[in-house]
């Protein structure tokens, strides 16, 4: 998983020191969100300026994400600063930015909502500082970093929104597809109403236009693929780009260095001043120009400076070459003649827009056939001034540079290769990847190159191009040398499409490349924890929920509490789960099935959309159960020496109680659970579920602590009942009979009974603790939610484990005072044993993409187990 490139982004640096003005709110809007505040960012002389707030730019609003800063701004603003001050503040930016208190809005989705509308009262706000202005803007453009461009998008899904207040929106890392880790109802809702809003309303939205930017394989909090906007109607409105296919960029990014990454910054800010109307001084209300500026900046630059209707003939005098100084990178350099006589070119086409900036290098590449009235090609050239360019130009028939790879399959496991080897001639190859199109497969392509002579030559380019998405990456090699690259997806190819990727060697004359393509098995295992990493507590969960019911199967037929390590080992197996799953996922295929599926109102299998989405593969539910089974085993053994090291330190420090029966309900505990009850009721229910963990765990010790103490105790004896016997075998039989009877005075078979049973419950105690650990971690960001916003509101509204803990207090009190001996005789017991099966079907089936399921089929395995205290 963590195999990507370095980090290969700029620092962005402020000139002069940040400021931030805060925006006074509407009374109103104060009070109704008062954790939410805006911002105004500005730096030196421009702060100072904007304090009395007679603004005059463009406004544009930066919306932070996931436990996200508003300060996060300053390298939008700083640099957009400076470019305004590059035009002579001709036109310029006032960037904005909400406070969002630094909510995890990631994992706890019950404020999506309440940011949603405070953002939309936000732009009503800044909209009103530009009133009675001379080039007042009508709309504001939206930058939305992670869950702030989710927020951005969820605005159109409000009743009393105008569409019209949101011309242009930019995400970056933004999981638009769905949630990374779905730990509550309210969060996969939210994906629910905006995904479909934007697919049923498209109409709606073609005045708007969404660019998307994810950060590659460097971002292992949002994979890519989450952060492609789902297909829409209207494709000439949104773009989805990886930004190592940026132009000028070229480099992968984390979730927090795509705010910052300077030449992500710097297209972005060049994109902005490019959408100016020089008519309003505002963005332009044109989509195809905003969608023409996007594609410039974001998707194939032609290494020249942006033009809303470039020229297309040039007239050219006798002395061209040595009239432009301009500069190469920017200005037009190649024209294809149309209009000659013997001694001059008259009339040029210019075909600068046709090529395309690469690293190091610029390439066009002309179809001759697509100017047939074409009698040269004109390249311009400014004086040289100490600089050395290297023209190459070359004519080829396409068929005779493109050659077709076969990749290796994936069960290789590296051992084979792809081979093939190209005399370079000329310029460029192509390697066509024959049946490389799914998620899970991964590999590593070598190209080594060799040239005949020593000469100085310039870096080879190497692009994987993808041709259903814009996920393209970039290597720049010298010559000769050996390079590696990766070659892994982000999307899976879509059925629809046919095309196949390629590898383009942007190669140097008389050198030989050699290109060796190998399966990776590390980076196949990579794609599997980047696609389904957020499904591993459901794997782990599962695992433990069989081990648990084995362990109650075994207290059943034997009367002893297995190990947990020897009992996972025997019942968490996947053959018992996975085949289940395949068979109803296999069965939804036909129509007179998902009827049958549909009429008892039953979800739709978890796999079976995964499958739909192109996110599901042989063998992975295989894997991630495996990783589950080992992640639980290495999980227990930690639980089991925690338990042994707080108990030492018990024993260390405070005298071990002795072993006694607890009653399993009385006044205090009553009273207690209705308590606890009452706080999940009033204020957070994670809460209420955190306190009785931690009273569980205190209750798990000390059992572990007297169960120590009564072994020690057990072992002494035994070794002094053995020295007796040693001593007394010299003396008389009368003496040796009355000394055999000690151990039996010590260690009596009362109390040996009495101490299994404690060794029996302390095994089973700590099973439940384990599982119990699990649902703590999962409702901990509503927790968090809840702690950080305590100074303005007491209860979690909405909380979605209010339920669940009221539940499972009941429950957990009830058990943690209860032993394997009140159980064992219980007539449900063998129904307790036998549901934790179904129970870890259904948990696969339903809880891979709705991780907030775990919890419900764990507390009904506690309910049965808690029954059987009883019946």
């Amino acid at each position: 998983m963590f195999l990507y490139e370095e980090n290969r982004c700029s620092m962005t640096y402020m000139y002069e020191y940040p400021e931030y003005l805060k925006i006074k709110l509407p009374k109103k809007t104060a009070r109704r969100y008062p954790a939410y505040e805006l911002y105004l960012y500005g730096e030196g002389n421009y702060a100072e300026e904007n304090k009395n707030l007679l603004l005059t730019g463009i406004p544009v609003l930066f919306l932070p994400g996931n436990a996200g800063s508003y300060k996060q701004v300053r390298s939008l603003g700083s640099i957009a600063l400076r470019k305004a001050e590059d035009v002579d503040f001709k036109y310029h930016f006032n960037f904005f930015s909400v406070n969002f208190n630094e909510e995890l809005v990631a994992l706890y989705g019950g404020s999506l909502q309440r940011q949603t509308k405070f953002v939309h009262e936000c732009i009503k706000v800044i909209l009103k500082l530009y009133k009675d202005r001379e080039f007042a803007p009508s709309s504001v453009a939206i930058v939305g970093h992670s869950m702030g461009g989710l927020v951005a998008r969820a605005l159109l899904t409000l009743k009393n929104f105008k569409p019209e207040l949101i011309n242009l929106l930019i995400t970056q890392a933004t999981p638009h597809v769905a949630p990374v880790m779905p730990l509550d109802k309210y969060l996969t809702d939210f994906y629910t109403a905006v995904n479909n809003h934007w697919i049923l309303k498209a109409q709606d939205l073609r005045n708007l236009t969404t660019l998307s930017v994810a950060g590659g394989f460097r971002d292992y909090q949002v994979r890519s693929g989450l952060a492609f906007l789902p297909r829409l109607s209207q494709h000439d409105s949104a773009l989805s780009v990886v930004s190592s296919a940026v132009p000028r960029a070229w480099a992968s990014t984390d979730h927090l260095s795509i705010v910052w990454c300077k030449e992500l910054i710097l297209a972005t800010i060049r994109a902005f001043f490019d959408l100016i109307d020089e008519n309003t001084r505002q963005i332009t209300e044109d989509p195809k120009k905003r969608m023409s500026v996007l594609n410039h900046h974001f998707v194939r630059h032609p290494a020249k400076m942006y033009e809303e209707n470039p020229e297309a003939f040039t007239h050219l005098t006798e002395n061209y070459t040595v009239m432009f100084t301009v500069k190469i990178d920017t200005s037009s350099w190649i024209y294809g003649c149309m209009n000659t006589n013997s001694s001059m070119c008259l009339e040029a086409a210019d075909l600068s827009w046709r090529a395309e900036l690469l690293p190091t290098t610029k390439v066009v590449m002309l179809k001759l056939l697509d100017y047939p009235s074409l009698s040269h090609i004109v390249i311009q050239v400014p004086p040289a001034v100490g600089n050395k360019y290297t023209l190459g130009c070359e004519f080829f028939t396409e068929d005779s540079r493109t050659v077709q790879l076969p990749v290796t399959h994936i069960f290789s496991f590296g051992f084979s290769s792809s081979k093939i080897l190209l005399n370079s001639t000329g310029l460029l190859y192509n390697v066509q990847l024959q049946h490389f199109n799914q998620i899970y497969q991964a590999f590593k392509i070598y190209i080594d190159s060799h040239c005949q002579s020593l000469k100085e030559r310039k870096p080879s380019v190497y692009r994987l191009h993808i041709p259903w998405s814009y996920e393209d990456s970039i290597t720049v090699a010298k010559v000769p040398s050996l390079a590696e690259i990766s070659a892994k997806l982000h999307i899976a190819q879509p059925h629809s499409d046919s095309s196949l990727p390629e590898l383009n060697i942007y190669s140097s004359p008389d050198c030989q490349y050699e290109v060796i393509l190998k399966t990776s098995l590390l980076q196949v295992l990579g794609q599997v924890v980047r696609f389904h990493a957020g499904a591993f507590p459901v794997y782990i969960v599962s695992n433990i929920l069989l081990t648990y019911g084995g362990q109650l199967s075994t207290l059943r037929s034997t009367g002893q509490c297995s190990d947990f390590s020897l009992q996972l080992v025997r019942t968490a197996k996947p053959y018992k789960v996975e085949p289940l799953i395949s068979i109803v996922v296999f069965l939804q295929g036909f129509n007179w099935f998902r009827e049958i599926w549909e009429s008892l109102s039953l979800p739709e299998v978890d796999a079976a959309v995964l499958s739909s989405q192109d996110a599901w593969f042989p063998l992975v539910s295989l894997i991630l159960f495996l990783f589950g089974t080992g992640i639980a085993y290495w999980s227990g053994v930690f639980f089991s020496t925690s338990l042994r090291l707080f108990s030492s330190l018990w024993l260390t420090l405070i005298r071990p109680p002795e072993l006694q029966k607890d009653k399993l309900i009385t006044p205090s505990r009553l009273c207690g659970m209705i308590s606890l009850a009452l706080v999940s009721w009033t204020t957070c229910g994670a809460f209420a579920v955190l306190i009785v963990y931690l009273q569980y765990l205190f209750k798990v010790v000390k059992l572990h602590v007297t169960v120590r103490a009564e072994q020690n105790t057990h072992n002494r004896d035994s070794g002094r009942s053995k020295e007796t016997s040693q001593n007394s075998s010299t003396h008389t039989v009368k003496a040796q009979s009355s000394v055999d009877s000690i151990p039996e005075a010590t260690q009596s078979p009362s109390n040996s009974k009495t101490s299994a049973e404690a060794a029996n419950s302390l095994k089973m105690h700590t099973t439940v603790l384990n599982l119990f650990t699990w649902i703590v971690l999962l409702n901990l960001p509503s927790l968090i939610y809840w702690l950080k916003n305590l100074r303005y509101n007491v209860r979690l509204d909405p909380d979605p484990c209010r339920t669940t803990a009221i539940i499972l207090v009941c429950i957990l009190e009830i058990l943690m005072n209860s032993s394997t001996s009140e159980v064992k005789s219980s007539k449900l017991l063998k129904i307790a044993a036998k549901v934790s099966l179904p129970l870890s079907v259904a948990m696969l089936a339903f809880g891979r993409m709705h991780l907030y399921r775990v919890p419900h089929f764990v507390t009904f395995s506690l309910l049965l187990h808690m029954l059987c205290c009883f019946v």
